[in-house]
């Protein structure tokens, strides 16, 4: 697929600015006839009738011998516009080089370059494309580089072709855009697995390749490393105003659309998310500063109920959209690029299809915790692994997230195997991974603080770059756990947030003892900024439990809408939130660096306090017309992993 239509849109723009140039005076003075013929034909140009153009720069030519190469090049340039290069060859043919002037010289070599192409003559093509004299302008730089990737594919240099992409990226956007990232994640997925890994390996972690390389990796199939954001500042510096408490580059629509199913399967998490969503919008009060109107949109759930939806959003004026929820309705709204409104989707594409360059991906990725389980045992000394998860989907992605990431950092994977859902005995499964420990008596010792023959029993010492990594819920890691330290496994144990309930039960949880796992930073109060997540969750039940997790997950979507573009135009800068610190990565996604927190005396506390990074003011519409969160009567959703 050729990115034909920005370049002949770019084209275009520069005919019709070549054309009126031609009618000022240069070496040889123009008759008000010629002028008036060039407006004519520049004319014909800007409605679109290329050929009519071309022919009227052709009887120019024949009347004007001292620009007639000038006129000529306009020509050619209108049937390619046209789409009709090959149309153009004998008038290129005719053009004498060296009377050109300006990047007319340029402008002709494109045109040869492009006609080659067409001839299925990329040698040639390259050679013109990368040719040292070409010194591109600016203005003719994006359809340079699409000619050379072109060139580049056509004989068969797939890495130079893509990363030549890579370099167009960022000068497009919107469906172009979209076009060049497929193009570019197509030319990479036919290298392979093998060849993209020996790449991957050998790159450093800033290289500009590295992430379209995990891309390709991902898409074919392939768990790559993800490693924890860099966070360098948080958003904008504080602007403080007589009416505002504002960051730089907070910046809000006037409509604001949220698209969530009301019914069905995903109506209680939908729900939470709702709350949540109103919950920092309310809360946003204590600061003065302009707000969007929001409007609610059922979804239902569905792809054709989510395309519906963000259609209608649209014909209402929604100037950004928030939503939809589940996978493949976001699947759906993202094939219906180019999108007319800016979307913030709340989930990744089930086809793991690139968002656009007005589309922002924000979601509550298993992959994410498994990732970032990794990095933290490797903060602590801890590069093996053995790894029991639950034979749920979640468990299944995080657990391959952890191990691509852990390998990444030169660690390994000891054993690994998955729990049966219905089973309360996993004697046979601790046996069978070997860890450390497992099976080995504990060695009876005589007591040197008695007098008499008392003796006390000792477990066998842990291993101190070894551990346990785990990913289940509550239930079944509350089975596991006492298990393990019966066979005398004595290991540090690290998991996902879903081995927490999101309630303090002391009797139940102290079978977690010990146990660290990452969560949401607003479960805990662990980040200042924000309302208190008890004084929430009294008033609102869909804050109470594991649903409380969707519901700061709801009260970042909301966070994030006025810092979106700054998050974009900034790499390294993020936003404080409740379901952890956010950052964006090159292609919008929305990550997030979650908290740790330990199970001690049955509660559980997170790990080294509150996150006092910054103050930042997350919400900021003013006191008045605050519409109220939208009720429900569904119970919350725990946690759904694959919404």
């Amino acid at each position: 697929m050729h990115l034909m239509r920005p370049i002949r849109a770019a084209g275009f723009c520069l005919l019709a600015a070549l054309a009126l140039s031609a009618c000022v005076p240069g070496n040889v003075q123009r008759t008000p006839e010629e002028t008036a013929a060039a407006q004519s034909a520049n004319a014909l140009a800007q409605r679109g009738q290329f050929d009519q153009a071309a022919q009227a720069y052709l009887a120019l030519a024949a009347q004007s011998p001292g620009r007639a190469d000038e006129y000529r090049l306009l020509a050619a340039e209108a049937w390619r516009q046209d789409g009709h290069i090959t149309q153009a060859a004998p008038t290129l043919a005719a053009i004498n080089r060296r009377r050109l002037r300006g990047d007319e010289p340029f402008r002709l070599d494109l045109l040869q370059a492009e006609l080659a192409l067409e001839r299925n003559d990329a040698a040639t093509a390259l050679q013109i494309t990368l040719h040292p004299s070409m010194g591109a302008p600016d203005a003719y730089l994006t359809r340079l580089l699409e000619l050379r990737a072109r060139a580049m594919a056509a004989s068969g240099d797939r890495w130079g072709s893509a990363r030549t992409r890579v370099g167009m990226d960022t000068r497009l956007t919107g469906l172009d855009q979209s076009q060049n990232r497929q193009q570019i994640l197509d030319l990479l997925t036919q290298l392979g697995v093998g060849p993209l890994q020996r790449r991957a390996s050998a790159m450093q972690p800033g290289s500009r390749m590295l992430p379209w390389v995990n891309e390709a990796l991902s898409q074919l199939g392939v768990a790559v490393a993800r490693p924890q954001p860099t966070l360098q500042q948080p958003v904008g510096t504080l602007l403080p105003g007589a009416d505002a408490n504002v960051r730089e580059g907070y910046k809000v629509p006037a409509h604001l659309a949220l698209l969530l199913p009301a019914n069905g399967n995903y109506a209680a998490a939908s729900s939470a998310i709702r709350q949540g969503f109103f919950a920092a919008y309310l809360d946003a009060a204590r600061n003065h500063a302009p707000r969007p109107s929001v409007r609610v949109y059922d979804s239902l759930g569905s792809p054709d109920g989510a395309v519906k939806a963000y259609q209608q959003a649209v014909s209402d004026g929604a100037q950004l959209v928030v939503g939809p929820l589940t996978r493949t309705e976001v699947a759906a709204v993202f094939a219906q690029s180019p999108l007319p409104v800016p979307l913030l989707a709340l989930n990744h594409p089930d086809d793991k299809q690139l968002p656009a360059g007005d589309v922002s991906e924000f979601g509550l990725l298993p992959e994410t915790e498994g990732a970032q389980a990794a990095d933290h045992m490797v903060e602590r000394g801890i590069h093996h692994a053995y790894v029991l998860t639950s034979d749920d989907d979640f468990a299944q992605r995080a657990a391959s997230a952890f191990k691509a990431e852990l390998e990444s950092h030169g660690g390994d994977v000891s054993g690994r195997t998955t729990l049966p859902g219905g089973s309360v005995t996993y004697t046979d499964a601790i046996t069978g991974l070997k860890i450390p420990g497992a099976g080995t008596p504990a060695t009876p010792v005589a007591n040197p603080t008695t007098t008499d023959d008392t003796t006390i029993t000792t477990l066998p010492a842990p291993v101190s770059d070894t551990g346990i990594f785990i990913s289940m819920r509550p239930a079944q890691a509350r089975l596991l756990v006492p298990q393990l330290k019966i066979a005398n496994v004595t290991l540090p144990i690290f998991a996902t947030s879903h081995v927490y309930a999101g309630v303090d039960d002391t009797s139940a949880n102290g079978d977690l003892d010990g146990v660290e796992f990452c969560d949401a930073p607003w479960l805990f109060d662990a980040q200042s900024g924000l309302p208190r997540h008890d004084d929430v969750a009294n008033l609102l039940p869909t804050a109470r439990g594991g649903a409380a997790r969707l519901f700061a997950f709801g009260m970042d979507a909301w966070n994030l809408v006025p810092y979106l573009d700054w998050l974009r135009q900034h790499p390294g800068s993020y936003l404080p939130g409740a379901s952890g610190q956010l950052t964006a990565d090159q292609f919008g996604r929305v990550r997030r660096v979650l908290i740790w927190a330990k199970f001690q005396g049955g509660l559980a506390r997170p790990l080294g306090g509150s996150l006092q990074m910054d103050e930042v003011p997350v919400t900021v519409p003013p006191v008045s017309d605050a519409p109220a969160p939208a009720s429900s009567t569904s119970t919350p959703a725990s946690q759904p992993a694959n919404y």
